[in-house]
């Protein structure tokens, strides 16, 4: 039904409330790179709005430090543009702290927690190679 995939790769030692934070940051990023994968406004029985929604799963999966770092090296090298956050944006208060903050780094470095990808299936199944289902 998809030609494309959307796959959330949190790290696998994160407290609960951060992997539900870093995977709602993540996806926004998603969305912000590729709005028509936004439906239409729902409407309870009520005729009340609510907000619209992806039209598009969304694969959460969990992996190791190693495998996020290796995950996203993958991504840079085949120009894939991923969402990704990083251990001290815990410690910021806002966008603009976040960017300065996420500059300091190179993927080598970076303490990756989280990366979120959108692209060909196949493509993404490639990229993000030994990340696991989150349980």
């Amino acid at each position: 039904m998809f030609d494309t995939k959307i796959a959330i790769i949190i790290r696998d030692d994160l407290a609960t409330w951060q992997k539900l934070n870093v995977t709602a940051f993540l996806t926004s990023g998603i969305v912000a790179q590729s709005p028509e994968i936004i439906g239409e406004t729902y409407r309870d029985a009520a005729g009340n709005a609510y907000n619209p929604l992806s039209r598009q799963p969304v694969v959460v999966l969990s992996a190791d430090q190693d495998t996020i770092r290796k995950i996203n090296n993958r991504a840079v090298e085949r120009q894939v543009t991923v969402s990704a956050y990083i251990e001290e944006m815990f410690a910021t208060g806002h966008d603009e702290a976040n960017r300065q903050v996420f500059a300091q780094f190179a993927p080598d470095t970076a303490k990756l927690v989280g990366i979120a990808l959108r692209a060909d299936k196949k493509l993404v199944d490639k990229i993000a190679k030994g990340a696991k289902m989150h349980a």
